[in-house]
């Protein structure tokens, strides 16, 4: 009887012990894992949900799956720095597009089409080929001098903050709700001018107007 009382005893002491060492085993798995990122240099994860930009209807949307890969902000910040160069440019095109369809011209462009049309009509002549050569010396200009340049000391704000401590028109002078609100205006209107600059070219392609008074560029 006593044999039984002292083997129940010692079962129930392992049982009572068990959870603890279990935990322990556990906590420590944890903590090799915390090691591991530290010494390795792993990426930790990061909800990118609540960045800018992130809106409705579509909230977070990455129907490429770019994000799924980018673990950390510095992957983030360069896909959202090539998104608002992108939609710059995009925004520069519709208002070009635009301008030449509604028949404004520089001196001596006079006879050019507007539209796809243009960049034929360029090819063409002497003076439109000197207008290509100035387009790319300005497009050579613009890629070298819209980028942070780190040797003026000057740490970029977010991305696509060229201003490198020279260009400002009051920009520090805003709260920062303020300067989150202009971020946003410009990235949406940037995402509003690369899908509309396409459907512009698109629909030109097509011979469909989409323009006011059926006025279809290049025609």
């Amino acid at each position: 009887m006593m044999k039984c009382t002292a083997i129940l005893a010692l079962a129930g002491s392992a049982a009572a012990f068990a959870p603890a060492q279990q935990a322990a085993r556990m906590s420590t798995a944890m903590d090799a894992t915390a090691a591991q990122k530290d010494f390795f240099g792993l990426k930790e994860n990061v909800d990118f949900s609540k960045e800018l930009g992130v809106q409705a209807p579509l909230g977070l949307w990455d129907p490429l799956g770019l994000l799924k890969e980018s673990e950390d902000y510095e992957s983030f910040n360069d896909l959202r720095e090539k998104e608002i160069k992108h939609g710059r440019v995009a925004m520069l095109a519709v208002v070009g597009y635009l301008t030449t369809a509604a028949g404004i011209r520089f001196p001596g462009a006079e006879d050019i089409p507007a539209g796809m049309a243009s960049w034929g009509a360029l090819l063409e002549t002497k003076d439109g080929m000197n207008v290509l050569y100035q387009m790319g010396a300005f497009f050579v200009a613009a890629e070298i001098a819209n980028r942070e340049a780190p040797w003026t000391g000057v740490t970029a704000e977010f991305p696509g903050d060229y201003r490198n401590g020279k260009l400002d028109f009051g920009w520090d002078k805003f709260s920062d709700e303020t300067k989150m609100k202009k971020r946003a205006i410009e990235l949406n209107n940037g995402r509003a001018a690369m899908m509309g600059i396409w459907g512009l070219v698109i629909h030109e392609m097509m011979g469909v107007s989409i323009l006011p008074g059926g006025l279809l560029p290049g025609q």
